[in-house]
């Protein structure tokens, strides 16, 4: 599960993952929570990747309304393929979602303890991602995203039993 997390890396060592970024573009912020707009990367039909902005929580095209999309801030990638939610953008709308890290919480005591996972480089994470384009009924356009969580690996099982899907650079 990934419910926030934060990105506040240097321009430098995003432009060597994404390739140049306006000057300021992407301002440091250190707790990311659902709704909010996160950075992706997509590609257009040319191929060129873009930076842009979405809000986090998928809203499927049918939604009757935006609060449909607060739930969906990840999607399991075992059985994305079958949720009619997300289909779509799993056939054709996929993104890559930036972070620095993110937290989880680890119950001690009956205290829920707020843990960071970040990469042992300080590298950027790269989550798996999808996004959709919504109209609402005022015919306004919102552009949202999911990230993909799958079972958690040995270092993060301890504290949850899911993790976002993180991608090597060269994905």
């Amino acid at each position: 599960m990934c419910g926030r997390f934060t990105l506040a890396l240097p321009p430098e060592m995003l432009a060597e993952v994404i390739g140049e970024i306006e000057q300021g573009r992407i301002q440091p912020r250190y707790n990311i929570a659902p709704t909010q707009q996160v950075a992706v990367v997509r590609q257009d039909a040319g191929g060129q990747r873009h930076l842009s902005y979405l809000r986090w929580g998928l809203i499927p095209p049918w939604a009757k309304d935006v609060s449909v999309g607060n739930p969906m801030i990840n999607a399991w990638v075992e059985t994305v393929h079958e949720k009619p939610a997300f289909l779509h953008a799993f056939r054709s709308r996929r993104c890559h979602v930036f972070a620095s890290g993110f937290f989880e919480w680890e119950n001690k005591k009956g205290r829920r303890q707020p843990l960071y996972i970040c990469m042992k480089d300080g590298g950027p994470m790269i989550f798996a991602g999808l996004w959709e384009s919504w109209k609402s009924p005022e015919a306004e356009i919102i552009e949202t995203c999911t990230i993909l969580t799958t079972n958690a690996n040995s270092l993060i099982r301890p504290i949850h039993d899911r993790m976002p899907v993180i991608l090597g650079r060269s994905d």
